[in-house]
């Protein structure tokens, strides 16, 4: 059973930084490949980022440049560091795994971007 918790959200005024963890552990972490979803209040869940096994990541077009996902696969850890925070950023971010037969989602963490 594959469990992911997510840590480093909270509260963050515009122009601010966080960075989220996700542990992983249950399962192999060296072959999935994760990624980070958010879900804004009122809307639906959307992709962020996605760090494969070799580490090399794809982002989202609305957080290219800003966000940068990562993983440190002695750590059994993925990370997302988040740059320039802006309201619209206020979402619950969320770490998937997925291992080519199973996708596995943790319970997700509140970032809030507010004056």
């Amino acid at each position: 059973q594959v469990l992911l918790k997510e840590s480093g959200g909270g509260l963050v005024q515009p122009g601010g930084s966080l960075r989220l963890a996700c542990t992983f552990s249950g399962s192999d972490f060296t072959t999935a490949v994760m990624a980070w979803y958010r879900q804004p209040p009122g809307k639906q869940r959307e992709w962020v980022a996605s760090v494969f096994t070799g580490g090399r990541a794809d982002h989202a077009d609305s957080v290219k440049g800003r966000f940068t996902g990562s993983r440190d696969n002695a750590k059994n850890t993925m990370y997302l560091q988040m740059e320039n925070l802006q309201p619209e950023d206020t979402a619950v971010y969320y770490c998937e795994a997925d291992n080519g037969i199973k996708r596995w989602s943790g319970r997700g963490s509140q970032v809030t971007v507010s004056p």
